[in-house]
């Protein structure tokens, strides 16, 4: 915390993710009554219902530890070691039970937004997609519990719990994942500006020099394409929980500038985080 006359200051979260991180916990947890059939499979997953709830439940624990300063190292940041780290996890962690995850699940979101608005650690922290601040790690919280949280609504026949503003606070994290998570076989070599836009506000522009990708909180000057996207269909398609076709042809993905075709092409130069 910040000292002030003598006074412990805290730094909130910036407006909003502190609501968002309760209210998706809250929301998800809603998901998980008693009875409910946690051997369902997630469609197009290989995890079942009480699988993704329980990776969701050590997740959220995970970062509440980092968020109160904890060092908890979790593979090296690539997708082979995550998925790894996660299978070794879940194997230890049996619990399956609707209502003792949807009780963590909430509990140790709550924890971590609580840290994170008391000031949580000093400068940067090291999480699983590398070193953040305490901003982005709570945007990161909110895009992991929002991807598992749409797997699990959709397995069990629910509304999901994306909306435009919870979206909105994934973008610290995006921006901060990828040039993580870019894809080298499909940027080697290319050089192009994109400039993304989400309807309703919020735009970045992603760079690629000689396949070096870089990611900036405003889009770049003459931008070869620009996509204008709707918010939800932005995450999934971030997430890999959509693909491209449907939302271009329900008109919810628009593309101009002097290079059109290069907009096809921006979802293959990432892995899903």
């Amino acid at each position: 915390m910040d000292s002030v006359a003598g006074r412990d200051v805290r730094r909130p979260l910036p407006e909003g993710l502190g609501a968002a991180l309760h209210g998706t916990a809250a929301d998800i947890a809603a998901l998980l009554p008693g009875g409910t059939d946690m051997d369902r499979r997630i469609p197009g997953a290989e995890w079942s219902v009480g699988e993704a709830a329980a990776h969701l439940a050590l997740a959220n624990e995970l970062m509440a530890a980092i968020a109160a300063g904890h060092a908890r190292p979790y593979g090296d940041g690539t997708p082979q070691s995550l998925a790894g780290a996660n299978e070794r996890s879940l194997a230890e962690f049996t619990e399956r039970r609707p209502e003792p995850l949807a009780a963590m699940i909430v509990e140790h979101a709550d924890a971590c937004a609580k840290a994170l608005e008391e000031g949580g650690p000093e400068g940067p922290v090291d999480t699983p997609l590398g070193t953040m601040s305490a901003r982005e790690l709570g945007s990161y919280l909110l895009t992991h519990m929002l991807g598992h949280g749409y797997d699990l609504a959709r397995a069990l026949g629910r509304p999901h719990m994306l909306d435009r503003a919870r979206v909105g606070l994934t973008v610290p994290f995006l921006l901060r994942a990828m040039p993580r998570v870019a894809e080298p076989r499909n940027t080697a070599g290319m050089n192009a500006r994109y400039a993304i836009r989400l309807w309703g506000g919020g735009a970045f522009g992603v760079t690629l020099t000689d396949g070096v990708v870089s990611v900036d909180e405003r889009p770049p000057a003459g931008a070869d394409c620009t996509i204008s996207i709707e918010p939800v269909t932005f995450l999934l398609m971030a997430l890999g929980r959509q693909g491209q076709v449907s939302p271009l042809l329900r008109g919810r993905i628009l593309v101009r500038g002097r290079k059109p075709w290069l907009a096809p092409r921006f979802p293959g130069l990432f892995t899903a985080p």
